[in-house]
């Protein structure tokens, strides 16, 4: 984020040159030095295995078993429960440091910012610092619960699981938080280009005494730090003991940390998709009726099909796509290929899909194959579809179920998409087309397509190999050569 910040991967060694401060620390990798927060490393004797889960050498370099290996080092029964008291005390001061760090924000950004109404309109403060006084008042009930839970005579004897589990559904806030902050980015790119904000952003952290880091990294640490939490309780279940009165309950909580983690990072993604989906539809020709993002927000699956539709049996070759809640059909112009015109679209909440065999189908009366229907319960529609080839029927019925699927999710977890983000998301997308250029699906939104259900190519493949992997076999067409053989065209 910034030049004087230092950038590390798990399972890098940092050499701490200055500790002064308890929440960013100054250090050094290899030829690199920077600020880092000291909320996201451990010390190394956290990371070390107890003495007693390994046997030692001895001279004549034989093993020598655990307890002889623990009376020589004089590591008994108790390495264990040293290093659990390790890891809670690690969570209890983490979490203490990082309510003084929200706290901080609020109270030395954000209070100051309501003050200044000439410089910053509500709207504008929502955008930078999204609900992270939410979060504030949620850590505050949270570190409350677990120094409640904490043992201070035995800190090893702690159970502080329960209180994971407690809060879990809370911890939800954060998607909100971590769907916003690149918005807060945006929005600070483009103040601090005027100096009053950047004087008044600096003049703010000076009177709240705080470590010199510029406002965007301060408001990156609620998204690092909702990450960090299933680190610490995976720690913390390799110190548990199973008899451990705490086990079961560390245990639940590191799975449902690693759950509310992955539906974090689950709506990032579906978020990011709109854009694209918004991208997509600006480049479908004569499209009808509302946005696709009004109902939907993410494709499931995409690829051609064969329509078969009452009165007229006759099969229609159409490309297709399946969003949550609906399936767009389209046609391929007949000479550019990655021009797309919309045709219609089927309403997937009053649709049921049924398998068809291979045969004769009584209500089309016609021989079918790879072939499935989706019936509309009221009033009475059916629509008929063949796939090419039999896998790509079995990838179409498990489409329609992972649709099924997703939009009962959803409905669970309460995930939505507001009208702000979705009319943002169809500007963007109208921007990008530039007037009396021909419309077709660009090269980045192709890409997305082909990374939704299709495997990767290998790449190992010579780049010749890969070609004639990527690109689909053709037959090759006499449209020109008919073309040449009509006099007129006759030089």
């Amino acid at each position: 984020m910034d030049d004087q910040e230092l950038g590390f991967k798990a399972g890098d060694v940092i050499e701490v040159m200055d500790a002064t401060n308890k929440e960013w620390w100054w250090g050094r990798i290899l030829d690199s030095e920077g600020w880092f927060p000291a909320s996201f490393v451990r010390l190394r004797v956290n990371q070390d295995e107890p003495m007693e889960d390994y046997p030692m050498k001895v001279e004549d370099g034989k093993e020598e078993d655990t307890s002889t290996a623990a009376r020589r080092s004089g590591v008994g029964q108790t390495s264990k429960d040293q290093m659990r008291t390790n890891v809670i005390n690690e969570i209890i001061s983490t979490e203490r440091d990082y309510i003084k760090h929200l706290k901080d924000i609020c109270e030395g950004y954000i209070k100051q910012c309501r003050k200044r109404a000439d410089m910053f309109t509500e709207e504008q403060l929502k955008t930078i610092f999204g609900n992270i006084e939410d979060i504030y008042k949620c850590q505050k009930k949270f570190v409350k619960a677990l120094e409640k839970k904490f043992n201070k005579d035995h800190p090893h004897l702690s159970e502080i699981g329960s209180c994971f589990l407690e809060y879990q559904t809370e911890f939800q806030i954060y998607s909100e938080y971590c769907n916003n902050h690149p918005n807060a980015c945006v929005e600070l790119s483009r103040l601090t280009k005027v100096n009053k904000y950047v004087y008044f952003f600096e003049a703010c952290r000076l009177l709240q005494k705080m470590i010199d880091i510029s406002l965007d990294g301060f408001l990156l640490t609620p998204v690092q730090k909702i990450c960090k939490y299933p680190l610490q309780l995976a720690e913390l279940l390799k110190y548990t003991n199973p008899q451990h009165r705490d086990f079961k309950d560390v245990e639940a909580a590191l799975n449902a940390m690693k759950n509310v983690a992955r539906l974090i990072n689950e709506r990032k993604r579906r978020l990011e998709n709109i854009d694209k989906i918004a991208q997509w539809q600006s480049s479908i020709e004569d499209w009808e009726g509302e946005d696709v993002l009004v109902r939907s927000s993410e494709l499931i699956y995409s690829g051609e099909l064969t329509k078969i539709s009452h009165p007229q049996v006759k099969g229609q070759q159409r490309m297709f796509f399946l969003f949550d809640h609906q399936l767009v059909c389209c046609k391929k112009d007949l000479l550019r290929r990655d021009i797309l015109y919309y045709k219609s679209r089927i309403n997937m909440d009053d649709m049921e899909m049924v398998d068809v065999e291979d045969g004769k189908d009584k209500d089309f009366n016609t021989s079918v194959k790879n072939a499935f229907k989706l019936h509309c319960r009221d009033p009475e529609e059916v629509h008929l579809f063949c796939a090419k080839k039999p896998e790509q029927k079995l990838r179409w019925l498990k489409a329609f179920e992972n649709e099924r699927k997703q939009v009962q999710l959803d409905q669970e977890t309460g995930f939505s998409i507001t009208e702000v983000q979705k009319k943002q998301a169809m500007l963007n997308a109208s921007k990008q087309h530039h007037t009396g250029k021909p419309k077709a699906i660009t090269r980045p939104y192709y890409d997305f397509l082909m990374r939704q259900k299709h495997p990767t190519l290998p790449t190992n493949l010579p780049q010749q190999q890969v070609f004639m992997l990527a690109e689909p076999k053709r037959k090759p067409s006499n449209f020109w050569q008919n073309i040449s053989r009509l006099t007129p065209f006759r030089k």
